[in-house]
């Protein structure tokens, strides 16, 4: 403060005692002073000199620091990049009694001298800003432009200082804003500065303040060399997303391209570089940017960017190889397509798109007419503004023709793609669209459309429609075509019915319209009570304002609620279910349940139907009103035990049983009676697994027993049953009966053996069949693997005394639902999950497997896994693996109908039991399997991958890696044999059987899948199996080209969705072997060895794709415009997916390519030339890049070409056909660049031959 007044009274004095005086001011406090003072400077004051004084003070100041800076021994300078010297070390030639210079205080002292001069000119900086400010203009302009240059020159050198490098900035800006004489002499360091701080701390700020300051950037010399880092940093501006953010920083970028043609091509190609992996928001960006430049651009600028970079975005956005980047592409396409009003946009827009987008809409390639289609609908309607009337009707005309030809293509994206564009172009420009082409699409969408085989085509269609239902316009018409869909909210797919629930809740909204007009109430009732729960939750919102309106009063709400549940039961205990979602009120939901219990107590006049609705109802609703604590007293009082007893006592049927169970364990946990129902639906459970109502029931039972504490008494009654029927098995199959032997932490009293009633020793009359005593151990099975799923249930379960004879009985019926799946239809895989499951949660309550894998004697841990539960279970269910693959092969290759009569003993005397033999021979040809042996095959097989991978999962990993493996790939190999007979084909398959197989096909390949990354990422072998892992790999690949073949597309994606998240492990597995240490010569010779053993079928169908592109490509198949249908599109897409994966790692592309190298050396070998081509333009035209087409470094797959080059030759020489020739011809060209270039420049050829 008194610095401050020493100021003021200094105003009177000379410049140079101001100065003095101000420089030892602290800045920032002092900045609101020093402007009050310098503004009130008159032209008269002696301080009106003050310009030449500070031209001398910031002289000095600059010339101090620059004599500071150059004599510090610690400092080098700004533009060294040298690093500091070292310091001396001391030695016995450098003793410790010489003494150093105290460099610290003489470095600190140094430091210190330049911060007071770096604060000494931030207060001259400033004062030089304010006097340029002045209002009363009491300085001299020329008299301040040689500090202000002295500041400008040495902006690099302050550059660390923030505080002084911005005031030298403030002044530069307001001497080029004031437009003061040789303003330009300041541009040089101050610009690049002010754009190299707007990049680097990403102010907004900061990018309008170089947006204001553009015009200064046209006095540059941009054709200068010395201009190059101006130009990396306007480069960098055209990718900083702060610029393509802002407003300002968009039109910045856009004024760039104009400062030169050189810049303009650079920064043209930046952004293309950008385009496939740019944010929507920074591709909209250059969109904008593009248009801008267009705009301002004349003459050969606007030629360049019209018929170079956009006429190659159009064209690549036809031509793009993804859907993904094509979409990128048009996004920037969109900032023209967004400006077409301005006068000149259309025109181009047509004259560049014109010529090549009809064309592609109608070619071979669908990947090319979806892109087309995109681009089409994005740009409609495309016309010439200058044409005739007649031309424009013409050209209209033949879109719309073409886009009615495209709701018709072979294509399901296509297809989808054009309903709902039409929709969204009928929404957009319905004024001007003629009506008989509006009619003439409608009643395509709505007759065809809506019944198309494919379900996204379906959904796309509800989607359209709830678009143009936006447009007023069409509701007159629409009105009467919504009934025609219908059948969709009853469609198998669930989206499209969720989406047809969509549409009738926009329909309710639209007061023109009543959605029971397209779907009757009845219908809506059925779905309700059917349906899942993402449709039923959208069908109560639909009907809550009809049967439980807010606006009424609670007595007419529940009123109308007992209507909905008397006139469609199941349907109104599923609204109750949903209103809780809704936002109904809870006392209105408790007068509701107070209603519902009253009316089932009087239910003289109620059918066995309604009182199952109102009990279902009930329990639902008490499930909600539980979880509200002020709630929870009300209900127990509520429902009394004599009240249960009387609802049960009401409740006819076991649906209606089970819904008062439940309820009664939501509410007070107490039996009150009814256990003995509960045991009843436990022991009733044959045919459980596949009736959902009956599981509920159980579940229900299991939740009041629980919660009562009676889980002991169900446990023992699944032993009982359970060992019954496991004598029977023995009885039947001859199968030995185990006796207790493992050993158990918790030092339990042991069992000796499974005792036997004595009546059935005796071989007494047995009141049910065998298969009828099986179907109830499955209902058993499930039920354990039910329990174990919860967390209470599997405490209580672990608690059960007698827990190792539960497991014993599984065990026996596990081995035979495995061994005899191929020879009875009703033999399941749930006694086999739950065998693996209960013995997995066994060893997981004695010990965890951190203490199992803790000692470090691998021999002794694998003796001491082996006597474990859990490795004696993986022992036996390995084993029954083996077992079941020898019946299977046995059954293939038998020529006699009687050998099928050795799986089993002692089955004469049990002749009235239905016995499927899976095999039947015709002249002593190979035998046909049925349909139900394939598909019990994959479900108990999949049981068991399913245990071997939580068993890895949960880190007991010290089991045999390799032999699971084996038994894994033994199983892929097995399914392609069997899905690859001739008999084996859809007809075989009743149409719910082989989704049921396919579908449990997809949990296998999920198995196995996961396992393969289990075992590449696992530690605990001393060396990978990664001729298994290979095999493994191969056979999956194998498995989706098999069933593509076999059964078509639709049924080969539902596989490939499971194989998605795992492509980078496949890729690696089918790469392992080839990455192996250099030092391992055999490796390779061994997986050729594996690939002529078995050679894979997707290598295979890999060359017939690349075959049929070439045909494609062909000058015929150009003249044909009818696409062809694609017969590989699933597996095609995965591998172009993979590609690119494979292409971002220099390792994969030459481990994949030397195994694609050796597929076509057993091509060559077994004369397939057709293999041999397709491979190796795969190899060379889609696997390496286009930029190491020479594969320098990819040694692995040079080695391979080494074996092939010359056996292509070799065969060429020998003659052969002419179509044959041509192909081992055209194989030779793609590889004769790379052989050229090794054998003649790099010599690599010659140093593989010396080693």
């Amino acid at each position: 403060m008194s610095e401050q007044k020493r100021l003021r009274s200094l105003l009177q004095s000379s410049a140079e005692d101001f100065l003095s005086a101000a420089v030892n001011l602290n800045l920032k406090p002092s900045k609101h002073s020093l402007k009050a003072l310098i503004h009130s400077i008159s032209p008269s004051s002696p301080l009106s000199a003050l310009p030449l004084s500070l031209e001398r003070c910031i002289s000095e100041s600059i010339h101090s620091f620059h004599n500071l800076h150059e004599k510090s021994p610690f400092s080098s300078p700004i533009s060294s990049k040298s690093p500091p010297s070292k310091r001396p070390r001391r030695s016995s030639r450098n003793p410790k009694n010489v003494p150093e210079p105290d460099r610290s205080n003489e470095e600190s002292s140094m430091e210190q001298r330049k911060q007071r001069i770096l604060e000494r000119l931030q207060v001259l900086a400033h004062i030089m800003v304010l006097c340029l400010s002045s209002p009363q203009k009491a300085f001299e302009v020329e008299h301040l432009l040689p500090a202000a240059r002295a500041l400008h020159d040495n902006l690099i050198l302050f550059e660390s200082d923030s505080v002084l490098s911005s005031e030298i900035v403030n002044l530069c800006e307001e001497w080029w804003k004031e437009g003061l004489p040789e303003r330009e002499t300041l541009i040089s360091q101050f610009l690049p500065f002010l754009i190299s701080r707007s990049l680097t701390l990403k102010k907004k700020v900061d990018v309008h303040r170089v947006y204001t300051l553009r015009e200064a950037f046209t006095l540059f010399d941009f054709m200068d060399e010395s201009i190059e880092d101006l130009k990396l940093l306007l480069i960098r501006c055209v990718i900083a997303p702060i610029y393509l953010k802002t407003e300002d920083g968009i039109r910045f970028v856009a004024f760039i391209f104009g400062l030169s043609n050189q810049l303009m091509k650079e920064a043209f190609a930046i952004i293309r570089s950008q385009i496939p992996f740019g944010k929507k928001s920074m591709l909209e960006a250059y969109g904008d940017i593009i248009f801008r430049v267009w705009k301002g651009a004349e003459g050969d600028a606007r030629d360049e960017i019209e018929n170079r970079f956009l006429q190659g975005l159009i064209e690549g956005a036809i031509h793009a190889s993804s859907n993904a980047f094509a979409a990128s592409i048009r996004r920037v396409v969109g900032g023209f397509i967004n400006q077409r009003t301005v006068d000149g946009v259309e025109k181009v827009l047509f004259n560049l798109t014109e010529p090549v987008i009809f064309r592609s809409l109608q070619v071979a390639n669908s990947n090319v007419r979806h892109n087309a289609l995109h681009l089409l609908l994005d740009m409609f309607p495309l016309e010439d503004p200058e044409a005739t009337k007649e031309f424009k009707d013409t050209l209209l005309d033949k879109q719309f023709y073409l886009l009615e030809k495209l709701l018709f293509d072979i294509c399901p994206d296509i297809r989808a793609v054009a309903v709902e564009g039409c929709c969204r172009t009928l929404h957009l420009f319905w004024e001007i669209i003629p009506s008989p082409t509006i009619t003439n699409i409608l009643t395509k969408i709505f007759d065809d459309s809506t019944h198309d085989i494919c379900n996204t085509v379906r959904l796309s269609t509800l989607n359209g429609i709830i678009y143009l239902l936006g447009n007023p316009l069409s509701h007159e018409i629409l009105r009467v075509l919504l009934p025609r869909l219908g059948h969709l909210l009853m469609d198998n797919c669930l989206s499209v019915r969720v989406t047809a629930a969509d549409l009738l809740l926009f329909i309710r909204d639209i007061r023109t319209f009543q959605f029971n007009k397209v779907v009757g109430l009845d219908d809506l009732l059925g779905i309700l009570a059917n349906d899942q729960p993402q449709v039923a939750q959208k069908i109560t919102r639909l009907l809550i304002p009809s049967y439980f309106p807010s606006k009424v009063t609670s007595e007419e709400a529940c009123n109308r609620c007992v209507t909905l549940l008397k006139r469609s039961p199941l349907a109104g205990a599923r609204f109750c279910e949903f209103i809780v979602v809704e936002g109904a009120s809870i006392k209105s939901l408790m007068e509701l349940l107070k209603v519902i219990t009253d009316l089932v107590l009087q239910s003289d006049q109620l059918n066995e139907d309604q009182i199952e609705g109102l009990f279902f109802a009930a329990s639902h609703l008490c499930e909600y009103l539980a979880n509200e604590p002020r709630y929870k007293n009300a209900l127990k009082e509520m429902f009394t035990s004599d009240k249960i007893q009387c609802l049960f006592s009401v409740a006819p049927t076991p649906f209606s049983q089970s819904s008062m169970l439940n309820l009664v364990s939501v509410i007070t946990g107490e039996a009150s009676g009814l256990f003995e129902e509960c045991m009843s639906l436990i022991r009733n459970c044959s045919g459980i697994s596949d009736n959902l109502e009956r599981q509920a029931e159980v579940r229900n039972a299991h939740k009041l027993l629980l919660s009562c504490d009676r889980m002991d008494d169900m446990l023992e009654t699944f032993s009982k049953l359970l060992q019954k029927i496991a004598f029977r098995c023995h009885n039947k199959f001859g199968i030995e009966l185990p006796k207790t032997n493992f050993p158990s932490a918790k030092r339990r009293k042991p069992q000796s053996s499974v005792k036997l009633s004595a009546k059935w020793k005796a071989g007494e009359k047995k009141p049910c069949s065998f298969e009828e005593d099986y179907l109830i151990a499955v209902g058993v099975a499930w039920q354990i693997k039910e329990l174990l799923s919860n967390e209470n249930s599997r405490a209580a379960i672990m608690g059960y005394q007698n827990l190792e004879s539960l497991l014993l009985h599984l065990k026996v019926i596990a081995e035979i639902s495995i061994v005899e799946c191929l020879n009875f239809e009703y033999m399941d895989a749930y006694p086999v999950l739950a065998y693996a499951g209960l013995a997995l949660h066994m060893i997981l309550r004695d010990v965890t497997p951190h203490e199992l894998t803790r000692r470090n004697d691998e021999s002794s841990l694998k003796e001491s896994f082996l006597k474990t539960i859990l490795g004696q279970t993986m022992d036996h269910l390995l084993n029954c693996a083996q077992r079941l693959f020898e019946v299977s092969r046995v059954q293939f290759m038998t020529s006699s109908p009687k050998s099928n009569q050795g799986c089993c003993n002692n089955t004469s005397s049990r002749g009235k039991e239905r016995q499927r033999s899976a095999v039947s021979t015709k002249n002593g040809a190979v035998h046909e399997r049925s349909s139900f042996s394939i598909t019990n095959e994959v479900k108990v097989l999949t049981s068991i991958l399913k245990f071997i991978v939580d068993t890895f999962t949960l880190g007991f990993d010290c089991c045999n890696s390799k032999r699971c493996l084996n038994l894994t790939v033994e199983f892929l190999q097995h399914s392609i044999s069997a899905f690859g007979q001739k008999y084996c084909s859809i007809s075989l398959f009743k149409e719910n059987n082989l989704k049921e197989t396919i579908l449990c096909l997809k949990s296998s390949i999920t198995y196995v899948l996961k396992f393969l990354n289990l075992i590449l990422k696992g530690s605990y072998e001393a060396s990978k199996p990664f001729f298994e892992v290979f095999e493994l790999a191969n056979c999956l690949l194998d498995l989706i080209a098999r069933i593509e073949l076999q059964f078509g597309s639709g049924y080969a994606l539902s596989l490939i969705t499971a194989l998605q998240p795992w492509i980078p492990d496949l890729i690696v597995a089918l790469g392992s072997g080839y990455m192996l240490d250099e030092t391992l010569e055999c490796a390779s010779d061994s997986l050729l060895e594996l690939i002529k053993l078995n050679f894979p079928l997707w290598l295979s169908v890999l060359s017939n794709i690349e075959l049929e592109e070439i045909c494609e490509a062909s000058p015929e198949a150009e003249e044909d415009a009818n696409p062809r249908p694609e017969k590989h599109s699933v597996l095609q897409k995965f591998i172009s997916t993979a590609t690119k994966m494979i292409g971002q790692n220099r390792n994969l592309t030459n481990a994949m390519g030397a195994l694609l190298l050796d597929g076509c050396a057993v091509g060559l070998e077994r004369k397939e030339y057709r293999l041999v081509l397709g491979l190796i333009r795969f190899v060379c035209m889609k696997l390496v890049p286009k930029e190491d087409e020479h594969w320098n470094k990819l040694n692995t797959m040079l080695a391979s070409l080494c074996r092939i080059y010359p056996e292509i030759e070799k065969r060429i020489e020998e003659g052969s056909s002419e179509d044959e020739l041509e192909k081992l011809k055209a194989a030779l060209n793609l590889l004769e660049p790379v052989w050229t270039y090794h054998l003649y420049e790099s010599g690599r050829f010659s140093e593989m031959e010396e080693e």
